[in-house]
């Protein structure tokens, strides 16, 4: 096995053994950065190795190749206890011929804002050329993939429809096989991916926060998910996509697994990607979900009608990942979620007790955006229309069965990790 860029195959050899021995360490016992939220990696039975760790797997792939990427911060591998690198620097460092980086929302370092418009640029530390896949170019077109021969993905996910990283995963996947290009899954655990709960998302509903017919929590790895994709024929005019995937060692959905980086800025520790498929739906409300304060998606409130109901207050104001957050500057009065123990199931009391509350004291406004983005969270109509016509929490998860039935016997079928 001789790679052009390196003199000999004992060099070679020695790399690769050195990565993957190192690197499949630090999946345990990471401590807990509190300066930057990030949380601490959990102990298990046998250490997590993620995808991208197994560099002897997916390094010999890469010979002779022109290599696009997919990636963000979270795209690293683990090298010691509390220390990682990030998998494009890697990859430069051994002389890999990676050509071009596609970014997904927030950005390549992961620095912008959700929804925020995201530029095409250079990265400072490597020179290679950023394509942005979020906002008007979020499917790579063809003279962006002409120079390559395989794409890598690897982000990391947490597992709700609504996180665009699925989304983006599917555009990838489209334009690659158009272009008979393949696709390197670089897989990583899913710290949702111990339930599924929610509607289906409906056809005419499809956006790019829902774009396949699937619950709000898919209880699904992003190699898994790729693999739906593809069997599933959600790709245009049914193309395939040529998809290898570097599967995680010593996981299964059972697995209880901290991400050691924030997926995203607004996401900071475990509390909050536990309960963002829960809260996330109150981004369509006047409710904030802690955007502008240090507890985002562990946090909810509003000014004025909450006030006599409960003593837990803060303030939203600009900060890293909320330029402009909702109800900037207002005091808002709400619960306070932190301590919450562990879901393993979409919680809708909050979005109930909140919409009952502005019915008693603010009817004459509305509590759904005009826009019908709650449709699109949801993925259905139904939601905002049972909930408007008082059903209680048992009622409306009775009329969600039959459709997660449905999914968890197509999903079956895809999974990786039992």
């Amino acid at each position: 096995m001789v790679y052009r860029f390196f003199k000999n195959t004992f060099l070679l050899l020695l790399l690769i053994g050195f990565f993957t021995r190192c690197d499949a360490k630090t999946q345990q016992n990471a401590h807990k950065a509190a300066e930057n939220g990030n949380p601490v990696i959990s102990e298990t039975k046998k250490e997590v190795i993620v995808g991208a760790n197994r560099t002897g797997m997916f390094l010999p792939k890469l010979q002779n190749k022109r290599v696009g990427i997919v990636a963000n911060q979270t795209s690293v591998i683990f090298k010691s206890e509390n220390e990682y690198t990030h998998l494009v620097d890697s990859l430069v460092a051994l002389n890999v011929n990676v050509q071009t980086v596609f970014s997904p929302e927030h950005g390549f370092r992961g620095k912008a804002d959700a929804g925020e418009l995201v530029k095409h640029g250079k990265d400072i530390k490597t020179g290679l050329p950023i394509i942005s896949l979020y906002g008007k170019n979020k499917k790579p077109y063809p003279e962006q993939l002409e120079n390559l021969d395989v794409v890598i993905f690897d982000v990391q996910d947490v597992g709700a429809r609504f996180y665009t990283y699925i989304s983006t995963l599917h555009y990838v996947m489209e334009a690659c096989a158009e272009a008979n290009i393949p696709v390197l899954i670089l897989d990583r655990p899913n710290p949702n991916g111990h339930y599924v709960d929610g509607p289906i998302l409906e056809k005419e509903f499809k956006s790019f926060v829902g774009m396949h017919p699937i619950p709000i929590v898919h209880g699904m790895t992003i190699g898994e998910y790729a693999q739906m994709i593809n069997g599933e024929n959600w790709l245009k005019n049914s193309v395939k996509c040529d998809l290898t995937i570097i599967e995680v060692e010593n996981y299964t959905h059972d697995t209880f697994y901290s991400l050691p980086i924030k997926p995203s800025p607004n996401l900071p520790n475990d509390q909050s990607i536990n309960l963002y498929p829960s809260l996330c739906l109150l981004e369509a409300t006047p409710v904030s979900i802690g955007r502008g304060t240090e507890k985002q998606f562990q946090i909810a409130g509003t000014p004025d009608y909450f006030l006599k109901r409960h003593s837990y207050s803060f303030t939203p104001k600009p900060n890293f990942g909320a330029k402009n957050p909702k109800n900037n500057g207002k005091e808002c009065h709400g619960y306070d979620l932190s301590q919450e123990k562990r879901l393993s199931e979409i919680n809708l009391k909050w979005l109930l007790e909140f919409y009952n509350t502005h019915q008693q004291h603010a009817a004459d406004k509305p509590f759904f955006n005009k826009n019908n983005f709650f449709y699109k969270l949801a993925g259905t109509d139904k939601l905002q229309q049972q909930i408007e016509a008082g059903l209680t929490e048992t009622e409306i998860k009775a009329t969600w069965q039959e459709g997660l039935n449905a999914f968890k016997k197509v999903r079956e079928k895809y999974l990786i990790y039992k």
